[in-house]
């Protein structure tokens, strides 16, 4: 199947400096092989249950949404722990420490995507109740 993807043109470049150097044979399967990795750490999330410690951090240009992101974390701070900001320009890098429901974890780094100024949300889970 062909499909077309919108990608700017230094994020384009990146990509393919990276798979080049890796020695992959095209574009294609580096694309095939990110697509495989997202939706392979997506399944984890998706499929916990019960309680879990985690990490979120995902980076955002500030002055585009940071009311809006006060916002959301006030609403799930029956979840947040604590939080950690740093500025990188007209970026900033944040990293929620969270323990509660997975359910409300992952609701949480789903609300966080659907800001355009935010670049990226990544949860690495600490500790589920199977451990």
């Amino acid at each position: 199947m062909r499909t077309s993807v919108n990608v700017p043109a230094d994020l384009r470049d990146e990509f393919d400096r990276v798979w080049r150097e890796e020695g992959l044979d095209n574009r294609s399967r580096a694309v095939r092989e990110a697509m495989r990795e997202y939706v392979e750490s997506h399944a984890r999330l998706e499929s916990m249950t019960g309680e879990v410690v985690a990490l979120v951090g995902f980076d955002y240009r500030h002055h585009d949404v940071i009311r809006e992101l006060h916002g959301v974390q006030h609403a799930y701070q029956d979840v947040i722990l604590n939080t950690s900001h740093t500025h990188q320009g007209e970026w900033c890098l944040e990293s929620l420490f969270c323990r509660g429901e997975a359910a409300r974890v992952r609701d949480l780094s789903y609300r966080l995507r659907d800001f355009d100024a935010v670049s990226r949300v990544k949860v690495m889970v600490i500790r589920d109740r199977g451990e």
